[in-house]
């Protein structure tokens, strides 16, 4: 009799523990609580400990206890990484912590459009809540345009250092790449003719033409006469809003190109790698003249005559359209 009761205090003991165990076991694998998607920030540094409690007032979690006692039982031991994460809801704690030990941090984007100067790089940048610190205004040209995610609390150095590189990366690549045809002799040089291309022409399609025309111009020593080189020094490359007058035209300054030959002494923007890609390899042409054509594009000319026979058209358009 003593013995069928041991057995029974036994079994009802493994019993007991199976399901303590099977319990503890399902709430790691269960639903949690969390009724909506819920972001998370691990700072740097973070322990597993402080990220739970932070979890547990977040709602994600029921205990931060026993979330540490689950994991340390039955988590993998990675270390935790530091970002902003999203908690879906109804994680199981499970899934948080794969989620904490993953690399899957949520990433944000900021869009430099080609042809932008750095003036706006930098409002752009400060403009974004979620980045921190202060920059200064970069050094026109020395940023490649491109979209760049960054993560929440991201320096907005650490950001504008990546637009660089870039820029450095891409030049480097393209300058090993150049035609013999090319008249820059300095990748410098490049990023200068490769801001008026840019700001010149919004046709993919026309940039290696476009860039063949300010080539011919330098070859012969005559002006480019590039509008966006009279307003740079006006607006640091923003939109003017207004037409150009001619007190403007006729200002002499280091990079008004209707007052001097040549190139300007510093860029203008920052062109992207399609334009100075251009610049470095130029489309075989004669043309010396371009004029807009109403559509968007340019009609190009090799001789003065043609030119300003094209130039009337444009007015003829531009006067059509109520602008003159």
């Amino acid at each position: 009799m003593l013995r069928k009761v041991v057995l029974a205090a036994i079994l009802g003991g493994v019993l007991f523990v199976t399901a303590i165990a099977g319990f503890f076991i399902y709430g790691w694998n269960a639903s949690g609580p969390a009724k909506a998607e819920t972001a998370v920030i691990v700072e740097e540094g973070s322990s597993l400990s402080a990220v739970a409690r932070q979890l547990e007032e977040l709602g994600v979690i029921g205990s931060a206890d026993t979330f540490l006692t689950r994991a340390k039982i039955l988590g993998s031991g990675d270390p935790i990484k530091t970002g902003e994460f999203l908690v879906q809801a109804g994680a199981s704690n499970a899934d948080i912590l794969a989620l904490l030990q993953s690399n899957d941090v949520v990433q944000r984007m900021v869009t430099i459009p080609e042809g932008t100067p750095s003036i706006m790089v930098y409002e752009a940048l400060m403009a974004q809540p979620l980045l921190t610190g202060s920059i200064e205004v970069p050094a026109e040209g020395s940023v490649l345009p491109e979209t760049y995610s960054f993560e929440r609390g991201e320096s907005r150095q650490d950001v504008l250092d990546r637009m660089q590189a870039d820029m450095a990366d891409t030049l480097a690549k393209l300058w090993k790449e150049r035609s013999p045809d090319t008249v820059v002799k300095t990748p410098r040089e490049a990023i200068i003719l490769a801001g008026i291309v840019e700001k010149e022409t919004s046709k993919p399609s026309e940039r290696r033409t476009v860039a063949g025309v300010y080539s011919n111009r330098i070859r012969i020593g005559m002006k480019l006469q590039a509008d966006p080189t009279i307003i740079y020094p006006i607006t640091k490359g923003k939109p003017l809003g207004r037409r150009i007058r001619r007190s403007e035209i006729n200002d002499v300054n280091d990079y008004n190109t209707y007052a001097m030959a040549g190139m300007p002494k510093a860029p203008i923007t920052n062109p992207g790698a399609k334009s100075i890609e251009a610049v470095l390899n130029p489309a075989k042409t004669e043309a010396l003249y371009f004029v807009a054509d109403g559509t968007g594009g340019h009609i190009f000319a090799n001789t003065l005559a043609e030119h300003n026979a094209n130039v009337e058209k444009w007015y003829a358009i531009r006067r059509k359209r109520g602008e003159m």
